[in-house]
């Protein structure tokens, strides 16, 4: 046991103080800075000053209206009477003195109609907010033109109430499923990048110590198995290390700013969800891991070299794919057949029975099922790939075929 707690703080000590974990960390939290930071970043680089649109209204009225409109949904942009001719109009704009021209007129319908005039058209959101208020302005003259009380077009626009009962009373309510989806959506991304990320990385240091030859000189002190393990522990604890710096760090910024906080909280549910939400997801979290840890850690003892071992982790990488896929398709349909069928195949639980658990109020003994079915999987890949690992370790050469586990499996006989 105790060349285990050593190769596993080797494999720790070593990670952590890569050059590789450094940069990575360093850039994931610099991202997560600008993110929570975005608007005051935004604001830092932009002028501050706002769009000054000119416009030349041959129908004169429009233009009062537009304006009030505007000053009600956006401080942004200006607009500004322009009082010469169209062409000087478009002068000045390419003289960069206005962003923008729009022309007002009214067509055959005696319906409002604009063109719009600038030096570039790629600043869309500006372009679409001028349309939405001149759409509300051709909605009214419309109704005006067709005789509609304005009050009889509220009522008829007005959203229909409709209000959602369920008569299971284990049912979710629509607040609790939109606070569970929030938690397992950011549970899905979690698992799925921290699978990836890490399940990779163990194939990788495996295959790497291998081309060093330093594998020969590590299972001649320590059993395989052991090594193995230790392997996936000790990158276990990096990525919790890597993930406790992101979340605290993201924490820390977000919580100096409070209504930020709670509206980011309140918008995926956290806080408010039920505790046992956050258990079924610590659980199959790492559940997941393990899996796939175990799998990675198997193939990255087949091949001796970093190129193949991303070759063949890729069968793996697809499972993991196929899962999310089909988890990011369940937020809206939980209750679909197959999701529930594919609930219970190992390699797709974690994600998916964490969806169903958290948006569905599943039978007990489903959840205990396929748990148990995952354990199962786990110990059974935990076994094969023990002694795979013991022959793989042992391989050298190019290899990239899954056809390597016959002669892995034969090795490891040899070596008893």
């Amino acid at each position: 046991m105790n060349k285990f707690w050593i190769i596993l703080g080797h494999t720790y000590t070593t990670r952590i103080k890569s050059k590789t974990f450094i940069i990575t960390t360093l850039i994931t939290l610099i991202l997560i800075f600008a993110l929570t930071n975005i608007k005051t970043i935004i604001d830092v680089f932009s002028d501050g000053e706002a769009d000054q649109i000119a416009v030349i209204d041959e129908t004169n009225e429009l233009y009062k209206p537009l304006t009030e409109n505007m000053k009600q949904t956006s401080e942004e942009i200006e607009l500004t009477l322009y009082d010469g001719t169209e062409e000087e109009a478009k002068q000045a704009v390419e003289e960069e003195d206005y962003t923008a021209l729009i022309v007002l007129t009214m067509n055959e319908n005696k319906l409002p109609k604009a063109t719009y005039y600038a030096n570039s058209i790629s600043q869309s959101s500006l372009q679409t907010t001028l349309e939405q208020q001149l759409q509300q302005l051709k909605a009214m003259y419309a109704t005006e033109q067709a005789g509609v009380d304005p009050v009889a077009l509220a009522m008829i626009n007005e959203p229909v109430t409709f209000d959602t009962v369920a008569l299971d009373k284990s049912a979710k309510t629509e607040e609790e499923l939109n606070q569970a989806r929030g938690i397992v959506y950011i549970m899905l991304f979690l698992l799925y990048i921290t699978v990836i990320m890490y399940g990779n990385m163990i194939a990788t240091d495996v295959a790497t110590e291998k081309s060093s030859r330093v594998m020969e000189i590590l299972i001649s002190s320590a059993p395989p198995v052991t090594h193995m393990f230790a392997k996936i522990f000790g990158v276990a604890l990096v990525g919790l290390t890597q993930i406790a710096l992101f979340l605290g760090s993201g924490y820390a910024l977000i919580s100096a700013k409070d209504e930020a906080t709670q509206e980011l909280f309140a918008q995926f549910g956290i806080g408010s969800a039920s505790m046992l939400i956050y258990i079924y997801a610590i659980v199959f979290f790492i559940l997941g891991y393990l899996l796939y840890a175990t799998l990675a850690a198997m193939l990255g003892s087949l091949v001796s070299r970093i190129e193949d071992a991303q070759q063949l982790t890729m069968p793996m990488i697809f499972l993991i794919m196929i899962a999310f896929i089909i988890a990011m398709s369940g937020l809206a349909t939980p209750e679909a057949g197959f999701i529930k069928v594919t609930s219970f195949i190992p390699f797709f639980t974690p994600m998916i029975m964490l969806l169903r658990v958290g948006m569905l109020d599943v039978p007990i003994w489903e959840v205990a099922l396929s748990i148990g079915l995952l354990i199962g999987t786990i110990i059974i890949l935990a076994l094969l790939g023990a002694k795979v690992y013991r022959g793989g370790v042992l391989m050298y050469g190019r290899s990239s075929s899954l056809k390597d586990f016959k002669k892995a499996l034969a090795l490891s006989k040899k070596e008893k």
